[in-house]
């Protein structure tokens, strides 16, 4: 099994986050001997490679009122072309919740919807609470749930390594449920 994250960075603190989440998964003690986890920065890297793994995670920052990361949004029309039948994937998501507060992590949920139609499993929602938004196009319709992981580094910044840690481990078993 081989697990590839595949991310935009602007700012680069989507790919810190890739970079922290690769470390976090590698020193699990639930990662299978012989898995292997890659970083692919998507400016740099065809959306197709994703068809190259069995595990996908995905991070996309939302800007401004609700808008795509510029690597994702220059790739937008590829999602489509990209088969991820018999994938596991899941999504993590960069905003602002205070300062966007009708577009948390909406393109977290827009990347979400662009990928619903794939026979792809989905792992990794993560719960709502403990967020402080008014709107966000990654909620469930329950309101209980993001579609995936959450950050909030401009506001929430001492919650996103344990967050991180923690989704971690989540995936992993799920990932584990999936593919015992």
């Amino acid at each position: 099994m081989n697990i590839a994250i595949f991310y935009g960075s602007t700012t680069c603190y989507t790919e810190m986050t890739a970079e922290k989440l690769k470390v976090f998964l590698e020193s699990d003690p639930a990662m299978p001997a012989g898995c292997s986890v890659s970083l692919h920065n998507i400016k740099q890297q065809p959306l197709v490679q994703m068809q190259d793994f069995d595990v996908l995670i995905l991070g996309i920052s939302t800007w401004d009122f609700g808008e795509l990361q510029e690597d994702w949004e220059a790739h937008w029309d590829d999602i489509s072309g990209v088969d991820l039948g018999g994938k596991i994937v899941a999504i993590y998501g960069m905003g602002d919740q205070i300062g966007y507060t009708e577009w948390f992590v909406d393109a977290m949920g827009m990347l979400s919807d662009a990928i619903a139609e794939q026979n792809c499993q989905r792992i990794g929602f993560w719960s709502t609470d403990g967020y402080q938004f008014d709107k966000s196009k990654a909620v469930t319709p329950d309101g209980e749930w993001f579609v995936g992981l959450a950050l909030d580094d401009e506001n929430q910044y001492d919650l996103s390594d344990a967050r991180l840690l923690q989704w971690s481990a989540q995936i992993m078993a799920e990932i584990a449920e999936l593919r015992p």
